[in-house]
């Protein structure tokens, strides 16, 4: 199965979904839907959280098998790096703790999008595959 610059797109976009329907500044998020309804849960705040569970342990998964904690970690360092650039270029300040929120949840989208397509990449660069490890018995 072939990666095209629109299955990344679509991962990324996916991602960023995910990552912005979970918490976002805004104050429209679930983390804020059940904040404010926490005296009154409804099966749709439960189906809605359950859902979303099910998007992060779905990209979680994928990010770890892909990159592995190091690969991770690296990335995480990277895209932090960035925010620091940004912060040094001017274009963001430490004061403006929205705007680097938003950029923090981007990059978040961004590292769970290259997770999900980090083994793609490397199998085209390689030519190797990668598999999960089944135990025979």
């Amino acid at each position: 199965m072939n990666l095209t610059s629109s299955g990344v797109a679509l991962r990324f976009l996916f991602a960023l979904l995910l990552v912005l329907l979970s918490y976002n500044p805004s104050g429209y998020s679930y983390f804020h839907w059940v904040y404010n309804s926490l005296s009154d849960i409804t099966p749709y705040i439960v189906i809605a959280g359950l859902i979303l569970l099910i998007g992060w342990g779905v990209y979680i998964k994928a990010t770890l098998n892909s990159l592995g904690i190091v690969g991770i970690l690296v990335l995480a360092a990277l895209f932090a790096s960035l925010i620091w650039l940004f912060i040094y270029w001017g274009f963001l300040s430490v004061t403006d703790i929205s705007a680097i929120a938003w950029v923090i949840e981007v990059l978040l989208a961004a590292l769970l999008a290259v997770g999900m397509c980090w083994s793609h990449f490397t199998r085209r660069m390689s030519g190797q595959v990668d598999v999960d490890e089944i135990e025979d018995k």
